[in-house]
């Protein structure tokens, strides 16, 4: 099974009137962590909506293994749609259900399987997680972190061939984002065809886990590129993005 590229060409999109993102042209590689990273209302959850097919482009594609997700039909759009997981900034959980059928939603949803068999299936994941112990908590019983984590297991239950991240560290303490972080990392090794796309603006997180990263400022993309070269680079607003400075 090969990996699926992402590929934007041309993309313009937004909100009714209000264009957020304009002729953004990337590739975020199969197989890798990509990074979407900039400031605060850039254009990232954007742009990740477009991925997720939650919004149509104003103009251009998008394309998803190489296939313009935009232009399939009915059918191929909703099955492309069930191999991409997501992970929602707050986790998402339905507070009136158990961790355990928080995590087997996506399974219930689409497949039919014995209530064992669903069980045992998100019991697998919640154990990749770090969370089998907790599979009968509810949300409202876990700490900000542990949802997150949840919310993971959520997303990667079907083995999806896209996972997409909004901010999985953000208001997390140090020690928890590092270790989300290292789940991440776990689920890239275990999952070698599934590509990772996560929109963060943590610094600590892009240098642990980016394998590539795209920058956006003012609704288009000003880097595409390694870490190494996004360190080195003498772009203005990019040394003062990695450097933390308040700018004039």
């Amino acid at each position: 099974m090969r990996a699926w590229e992402i590929e934007f060409k041309s993309l313009t999109a937004g909100y009714g009137d209000f264009t957020v993102l304009r002729d953004i042209n990337a590739v975020l590689p199969a197989g890798k962590i990509s990074v979407i990273l900039g400031g605060s209302g850039c254009g990232k959850s954007t742009l990740l909506r477009q991925i997720i097919g939650l919004s149509r482009p104003l103009s251009g594609s998008v394309l998803i293994g190489g296939k313009d997700l935009f232009a399939l039909s009915p059918a191929e759009f909703r099955g492309t749609r069930r191999r991409m997981g997501v992970l929602f900034q707050d986790g998402a959980l339905l507070g009136a259900l158990s961790l355990a059928r928080n995590v087997a939603l996506p399974l219930s949803e689409h497949l039919s399987m014995s209530k064992q068999l669903l069980r045992e299936a998100a019991l697998r994941v919640l154990r990749m997680v770090g969370l089998e112990d907790f599979a009968d908590f509810y949300p409202n019983q876990l700490s900000g972190g542990m949802r997150k984590r949840a919310g993971l297991a959520r997303a990667i239950i079907t083995e999806p061939r896209v996972l997409l991240c909004d901010e999985p560290t953000s208001g997390l303490d140090p020690i928890t984002a590092a270790r989300m972080d290292e789940l991440l990392l776990s689920m890239h090794e275990h999952y070698a065809d599934m590509t990772l796309v996560v929109v963060s603006h943590d610094l600590a997180s892009l240098r642990a886990i980016a394998q590539h990263i795209l920058v956006i400022k003012d609704g288009g993309t000003i880097f595409a590129g390694s870490l190494e070269a996004l360190e080195a680079s003498a772009h203005p607003y990019l040394r003062q993005f990695m450097r933390r400075e308040a700018g004039a």
